[in-house]
């Protein structure tokens, strides 16, 4: 087969104009607002680190980051929704620990978190703390562990449903002291908590975001950090660590993703406006208040969001398989 000199001439004109079109578009995102879709309600613990770092990203990219709130099924029906969405990078995601624990939670999924996303990064890290209702006996966290084992048919332990990291976190706090408490599922994290601080429920495991003015203000009994080191926001409190659950720790994760097949350079420029966003002081301050702690850059990443996520996946897996927990 031959071509001619002018038909080859044209291949290479048409090459060029989608290379320079291709570059314009690169240049030019975004053009029009973007979506950053959160699996809960407005004014919950995800949603306000949502809002927050979006309102700092729309300085860096020009045009205003939209947060949309998808609820339902712990997440799931968000995350089906943006895996099966256009990839022309107006629709990003962001999810925390939800997103590595629903492959073992639900026999059934829409999506899969390893393959069916373009990652773009964590965010930041917010420590969860266990607390009871202010007129539980116990006045530290190793008589509360006594406490518990003594009275394991008497004491209940709130959460924000099933999936919910509250969930996983009592789970966990169940598994290792050894003890099978009545577990009490809420709506969602704020109704949990109202009936803490009402006294309906014994104890709750739940995010600083939430917990930190009540700790502060005396409305409740706090007894440890879930995290492996005492928090900045807190550094008078104990972690459970420290009481004697040996490396307990939970900590609530925001990680950013994007259908597959947005583009590379989408995501570049998406994710490094993430990050002049996370460092912005107006966010920092903001998550500071809340009890929240930066994370290292290198988690803020693609790679560091995509290995930590399989890391996640394979911890929460055996968990959940041990106490045989379904949603479905």
């Amino acid at each position: 087969m031959t071509f001619s000199r002018r038909t080859l001439n044209l291949s290479a004109l048409a090459a060029g104009l989608a290379l320079s079109c291709g570059l314009a578009g690169a240049q030019s995102y975004p053009t029009k607002s973007i979506s950053l879709v959160v699996p809960f309600a407005a004014g919950g613990p995800t949603d306000i680190v949502a809002r927050t770092l979006a309102a700092s990203m729309t300085k860096t990219l020009g045009q205003t980051v939209v947060v949309e709130n998808k609820t339902g099924a712990g997440g799931t029906i968000a995350a089906g929704a943006v895996a099966k969405a256009a990839p022309d990078g107006y629709t990003f995601f962001i999810h925390h620990n939800g997103m590595a624990t629903a492959p073992a939670l639900y026999r059934k999924l829409a999506f899969n978190p390893l393959t069916d996303f373009e990652y773009v990064g964590q965010v930041i890290d917010v420590p969860m703390t266990l607390i009871a209702r202010k007129d539980l006996p116990p006045k530290n966290t190793a008589e509360l562990i006594a406490y518990v084992k003594a009275n394991a048919t008497k004491i209940n332990l709130a959460n924000a449903g099933l999936g919910a990291v509250s969930h996983l976190c009592g789970t966990l706090f169940q598994q290792a002291i050894g003890a099978d408490l009545t577990t009490v599922p809420f709506q969602g994290t704020a109704p949990a908590l109202n009936a803490l601080l009402g006294g309906q429920v014994d104890l709750l495991c739940d995010q600083t975001t939430n917990t930190a003015q009540h700790i502060k203000a005396g409305t409740v009994k706090m007894y440890g950090v879930t995290t492996k080191q005492r928090i900045k926001s807190m550094p008078d409190q104990p972690t459970l660590s420290e009481a004697g659950l040996k490396d307990f720790e939970v900590v609530v994760w925001h990680g950013v993703y994007a259908p597959k097949g947005t583009p590379a350079d989408v995501i570049k420029k998406f994710g490094d406006a993430m990050r002049v966003g996370i460092k912005d002081p107006a966010f920092a301050t903001r998550m500071a208040d809340l009890g929240a702690e930066q994370i290292a850059d290198a988690r803020q990443t693609p790679e560091g969001l995509k290995t930590f996520l399989g890391s996640e996946i394979t911890k929460w897996g055996s968990v959940i398989r041990a106490a045989g927990q379904y949603a479905d």
